[in-house]
């Protein structure tokens, strides 16, 4: 095995792993029962103690 082999492999599936990861994060964020709990978060600063 050489070093351009791994470099290969792990570029290959370097970005796969990401855009995995990019698109699951997108669908956790962007799903519609998670609005009220984004909403209730982005508020969190403006509250009084």
């Amino acid at each position: 095995m050489t070093y351009e082999t791994v470099l290969n492999f792990s570029q290959t599936w370097g970005v796969i792993y990401f855009m995995a990861l990019f698109v699951g994060v997108l669908i956790y964020a962007l799903r519609p029962s998670a609005r009220k709990k984004f909403e209730k978060a982005a508020h969190l600063p403006l509250e009084e103690d």
